[in-house]
């Protein structure tokens, strides 16, 4: 009964997910698929920087790096050696948490605004290597082969699946994002969230557990990354290791709830709403990051446990569902 209990908060953000996935098919919209499509991208995006951000502390403004090169090695395994998008987005996921491991040995000793920093500036050295990687196209980046979506039924059923397949991702990234919030390993990572050095005296071995956190958030991102440029036929350096887009998804982290399992989904929805509205106002669409960075400030200021924590504060009895 009480394992049951922990996982009851589970329950709500996959219900979202199902929910969201059947929508299309009942509606009968494309339009409302590719809609959808984007919200459970930012979601799984959003939910795997959860993982560092919401239950380690540590913000990183380059999350998106693993995002542009998991999707950039799994495009280069399906189109350039024929590998199918089921095992391209496997190594893209792979390869996007050994590059975790790999900088999270180094950066990882940083805290603060330097680990912030280092972020920032991992992701513009990823942009510059890439933008002189013959392999994998240079400036140009690399265009799908369309006879590549043969294989699935032709491009109309690979861009259904695409959809259904992303689902799965999001629903994969909220059950990550659960166990690490109920498990011993992600206690130990709340403890260094509110004291790293009181968590490393108390037992928790801080490099280690912030290694594997910045692991798991990884994964997720970078086969999130393969699945959508194939969706789109191409990659371009620009269009995979967007700055801002690591600014927009700790703006919906926060916005949501950081540390929470729902928090991502409602921060994903609510900042994909305003950001549809940006993008088609003649007065926004200029501003629309400066719009973002005035949100995070007042959400750091007003609301800092974001709109979940806020209603969890406020309505106990809802503790146990909105988690």
């Amino acid at each position: 009964m009480k394992n049951w209990r922990n996982h009851l908060g589970l329950v709500l953000p996959l219900l979202v997910i199902i929910g969201m996935a059947i929508w299309p098919s009942l509606s009968g919209s494309v339009s409302n698929r590719e809609s959808i499509f984007t919200i459970l991208k930012a979601i799984a995006l959003a939910s795997s920087l959860n993982i560092l951000l919401g239950y380690t502390g540590y913000v990183s403004f380059g999350h998106i790096v693993f995002y542009g090169f998991g999707g950039y090695v799994g495009l280069y395994l399906v189109n350039g050696l024929g590998w199918s998008i089921w095992t391209g987005m496997l190594m893209g996921g792979v390869a996007s948490a050994i590059l975790a491991f790999i900088l999270g040995k180094a950066i990882l000793r940083l805290r603060g605004a330097y680990f912030a920093l280092a972020t920032i500036g991992i992701n513009e050295a990823m942009k510059a290597f890439v933008n002189n990687f013959d392999l994998f196209g240079g400036p140009i980046g690399m265009t799908l082969n369309f006879s590549v979506y043969k294989s699935y039924g032709g491009a109309a059923q690979a861009l259904n699946m695409a959809f259904y397949i992303m689902a799965g991702l999001t629903a994969i990234a909220l059950v990550i994002s659960h166990l690490v919030r109920t498990s011993k390993f992600g206690l130990g990572l709340q403890a260094i969230r509110e004291d790293e050095d009181a968590a490393e005296v108390m037992g928790v071995i801080a490099p280690n557990a912030k290694t594997w956190a910045y692991v798991l958030s990884a994964l997720i991102p970078g086969m999130v990354g393969v699945l959508f440029f194939f969706k789109n036929g191409n990659v371009e350096p620009h269009v995979a290791f967007p700055l801002h887009a690591s600014i927009e998804l700790l703006v919906m982290v926060m916005l949501g709830g950081q540390g929470t399992v729902l928090g991502p989904i409602l921060g994903a929805f609510a900042y994909q709403g305003m950001r549809g509205y940006f993008v088609t106002s003649d007065f926004f669409k200029n501003i629309q990051l400066s719009v973002s960075g005035v949100l995070l400030l007042l959400i750091v200021l007003f609301i800092p446990a974001g709109a979940i924590g806020w209603l969890r504060n406020r309505v106990p009895v809802l503790r146990r569902v909105l988690q």
